[in-house]
């Protein structure tokens, strides 16, 4: 698709932008753990997989960067559910 995730570290966010449309998923980070407290994407890019690149982007950060995380997002908690390879990151 050629979808571009950026990293806001500053916003403590992930944001994919289609169209003009902005998708987002926000975290909180405190003592190397990684709270990811919502995932938004608009109604009208849903079904694209968009939410899917945004939690997979912060699961990789925390990966990178050894932090542990708490997916509070329901969406990101059945995600790590479907991706098994992410799990040893759950806090």
């Amino acid at each position: 698709m050629g979808s571009l995730v950026r990293h806001e570290e500053a916003a403590q966010s992930f944001e994919i932008e289609i169209e003009g449309q902005r998708g987002y998923l926000d975290y909180e980070l405190a003592d190397g753990v990684m709270t990811i407290t919502h995932t938004v994407v608009p109604e009208a890019l849903a079904g694209q997989g968009l939410a899917g690149q945004l939690t997979e982007q912060a699961f990789e950060l925390a990966r990178q960067r050894g932090w542990k995380v708490v997916p509070v997002c329901s969406f990101a908690a059945a995600w790590v559910e479907r991706h098994p390879d992410y799990a040893e990151l759950v806090d």
